[in-house]
């Protein structure tokens, strides 16, 4: 253990996704992935501060709308084509079904790995996503 763990070291709490709309993007996390939504509180300007998170995780999306021309280009690029984001689940053919029914767009078949099973969907920008039941605890990715 490091010793920066053993002081009981900060979580993430929340990791910004920029969107376009706030309502659609509340829509989508709520309905086809099952999020629920943590907060949505009005700001200045329009703006407002909109959370949402997996009903089992502690870290949460802060949804942002794109407020310029740079953040509208990264709206569903937000890392390069890679997989930006990992959601753990302890049932994955459940959450699979129930997104599969909601739309949501999987880029390949399910497949076994040495850490679990994993399919790769995107969301409504185009941002990748890993869906994975870890072999175990503490598995990666």
């Amino acid at each position: 253990m490091s010793e920066s763990s053993s002081l009981g070291m900060p979580a993430i709490a929340n990791v910004t996704l920029v969107v376009r709309n706030y309502d659609e993007a509340i829509a989508y996390f709520t309905d086809a992935l099952g999020f629920r939504l943590v907060e949505n509180t009005p700001l200045s300007d329009g703006k407002r501060w909109v959370v949402v998170a997996p009903a089992g995780g502690k870290a949460g999306l802060l949804l942002a709308r794109a407020a310029s021309p740079e953040q509208e280009a990264a709206i569903g690029n937000q890392t390069g084509g890679r997989v930006a984001f990992f959601l753990h689940t302890d049932d994955f053919w459940r959450d699979y079904d129930h997104m599969h029914g909601r739309g949501v767009r999987f880029l390949e078949e399910p497949r076994h790995e040495v850490y679990g099973t994993v399919v790769v969907f995107t969301d409504l920008y185009g941002n990748k996503w890993d869906l994975v039941e870890p072999r175990n605890r503490g598995s990666n990715p």
